[in-house]
This record gives structure tokens, C-alpha cells and sequence, in this order.
């Protein structure tokens, strides 16, 4: 990774589920991430952790806090994290340790929060499908959105697109999906060039799947990722598997 701060590229997990990677950050393991079972398997198990996680990113710590070389757990191993990047930005508002400790096992969705004139005010419970990082881009960030369904899979897919100094931000909102697969979002260019946006797993059941027996699969994936490419330069985006299987085409 670009950053001192972790001690492998397997250890920026949570801090990517968080989206508090800066640009290079978040690219980099992007990059490290497309060949990486352990942590694409390890990033989809945190795919409904993200109010855990938004509450571990203000968790109280102490701010020289040292990573562990090896946590044994991986509740052990966010809050290790999150040590380190409260030190960076630390927050006059904080969360209970108590409420924190209760997320982390998975207690009720209820957080106490501590305000700066000392008094406590008791936060909504947390919904069943919480935003995730992802979600919140496509639907409040993103300028342009374009969707398609391919006729031979059935696949749904629309991608939503912000531009960026960099090249171009994008998230991908993909439905009626079923795994086990691995899958990439492709950047196809108008001079034929291609760039990986961004990868992912599907599990079995898979994602955006109506009246499925499985709670979460009626859910989209919403995954994001970026490409050096400006917008005005990409002809169209391809969702396909890793080993090159098609399953819908969006035109930019």
C-alpha cells in the first residue's frame, strides 16, 4: 500500500469498507485486491458491518495506540485499525465504549452517543440493510447514470459515473446475479483500451435477486471503484468473471 500505516496490504480491509483511503490508497489495494482471495473473501463478509464500521471509525482508543503484528480476531484487528485512523482524525463527538463493545458482538443496534457538553442522547436503531460507502456515492454523488440488461443472462446493471481530478469515480449497482463467481467491472475506452474499475465475489445466493429465499440476496451489490480513463474518453463498461465470461455491457 501507499500508506505507512499498514503493515500489508491484507490489512486494509476495513479501511477500504470504510472509504477512508484517500484516491492512491484505495487504488492500490484495489490493484493488490483483484488477486487476493483472502481479502475479497474477507471485504464481502463486511459487505453488512458498515455501521459497525462507522462506529469502530469513531471509536475512543487511545491515539498512540500500535498496531498488533498479528490480531487474533478480526474485531480485534478493526479496532486496531480504527486506532490508527482516529489518530488521524480525531472527532470532539465520540461513541460509549460500551455501545462500540455491544456492535462488535452483535448486540442491538442501539448506540448511546457521549455529546461535548456531557450529556447522552440515544441514537436510532440501525436498519436492517444499512448504506454502505457505495450505496451513498451512487445515489448522492453520482452525475450520470446509465443502465442495461442483458437479454441472454439476465443481468441488471447500471453504472453511475462522477468525474474526478484524477480520471473517473464510478459505482456499480448490479442485480438478478448468482454465484459463486468472481467478477470485474471493465473500463472499455473509445481507442479500445481497457482498465479494470473495480472486482468483486458474488456469493451463491447472489445479489438483487426478487422473492429469493435469502434475505440478503434481495439486495443489490453496489461496489466502487475508479479508472485513470476521463468519462468522455470511455466507449462503454463490461461486468464479466475473471475468467472472461460476459454478463452485461453498459454503454457510458
Amino acid at each position: 500500500m501507499t500508506t505507512p500505516e499498514y503493515q500489508s496490504e491484507h490489512e486494509a480491509v476495513a479501511a477500504y469498507a470504510l472509504g477512508v483511503l484517500d484516491d492512491a490508497e484505495a487504488t492500490a489495494f484495489e490493484a493488490h485486491l483483484a488477486g487476493c482471495d483472502l481479502c475479497a473473501a474477507e471485504l464481502d463478509q463486511l459487505g453488512g458491518m458498515e455501521p459497525l464500521l462507522a462506529t469502530l471509525k469513531e471509536f475512543p482508543g487511545p491515539a498512540d495506540r500500535p498496531l498488533r503484528p498479528a490480531p487474533p480476531s478480526m474485531s480485534e484487528r478493526l479496532i486496531d485499525e480504527v486506532a490508527v485512523l482516529r489518530a488521524k482524525r480525531r472527532r470532539r463527538t465520540t461513541y460509549l465504549v460500551a455501545a462500540a463493545a455491544a456492535l462488535i458482538i452483535g448486540g442491538p443496534a442501539i448506540a448511546v452517543v457521549a455529546t461535548s457538553d456531557g450529556g447522552t442522547t440515544q441514537a436510532a436503531p440501525a436498519e436492517t440493510h444499512p448504506t454502505s460507502p457505495a450505496e451513498d456515492a451512487f445515489f448522492n454523488h453520482m452525475t450520470q447514470k446509465v443502465a442495461a440488461t442483458d437479454a441472454t443472462t439476465g443481468v441488471s446493471a447500471t453504472v453511475g459515473t462522477e468525474k474526478k481530478g484524477w480520471g473517473t469515480h464510478t459505482v456499480l449497482q448490479l442485480k438478478n446475479v448468482k454465484g459463486p463467481l468472481k467478477c470485474s467491472l471493465i473500463a472499455i475506452g473509445k481507442d479500445g483500451e481497457q482498465e479494470t474499475v473495480t472486482t468483486w465475489a458474488v456469493p451463491k445466493w447472489g445479489y438483487g435477486i426478487e422473492n429469493s429465499p435469502h434475505k440478503e440476496a434481495e439486495y443489490p451489490l453496489y461496489v466502487h471503484g475508479g479508472t485513470a480513463m476521463n468519462r468522455d474518453q470511455i466507449d462503454h463498461f463490461e461486468v464479466r468473471t475473471l475468467d472472461g465470461k460476459a454478463l452485461v455491457d453498459v454503454p457510458a
